[in-house]
């Protein structure tokens, strides 16, 4: 059984920042970058205007609609973990067809990208436990005692 080639997608990219004509230039550069990568075309694209955040006075977001054909399938992978995209739509073809190879890799890599999320997390619930001890620490030490702040009444 041979693996589909030539699979096309349509993805979303989106972001959120400030000021707004950074936002533009990002998702320029990055579907710059993403036509550069090997085995993949930019069939597309389209960059919608940033706009002010709802409950947002100084954020902007704005998105880009690219339209892609990738050599086969594992590329679409790749760019999934790679860039992040908000939506990922396959337009065609209707039927892929990935041996257990092909399956591997794509699993493989996200469990390694899980792995690397669940390290970062770990490591950011130490250092807020470190930060919070230490925050009660200097409390105490410079919080007025109850007693004394009363017996000076």
């Amino acid at each position: 059984m041979n693996e589909t080639k030539n699979v096309r997608a349509r993805l979303i990219l989106e972001v959120i920042g400030k000021p707004p004509e950074h936002l533009t230039a990002t998702l320029e550069g990055l579907i710059k970058k993403m036509s550069e990568e090997k085995g993949v075309k930019i069939i597309g694209e389209k960059i919608k205007e940033p706009v002010l955040m709802k409950d947002s006075k100084e954020f902007y977001t704005t998105f880009a609609e690219i339209e892609i054909e990738v050599e086969e399938v594992l590329l679409l992978a790749e760019l999934m973990f790679k860039y992040m995209p908000a939506h990922i739509e396959i337009i065609s073809p209707e039927f892929i067809t990935l041996e257990n190879n092909g399956w591997n890799e794509i699993l493989n890599e996200l469990v390694r990208k899980l792995h690397g999320y669940d390290e970062v997390a770990r490591v950011l619930q130490m250092q807020s436990a470190k930060m919070q001890r230490r925050i009660r620490e200097l409390e105490e030490k410079y919080e007025p005692k109850k007693e004394n702040s009363e017996e000076k009444k």
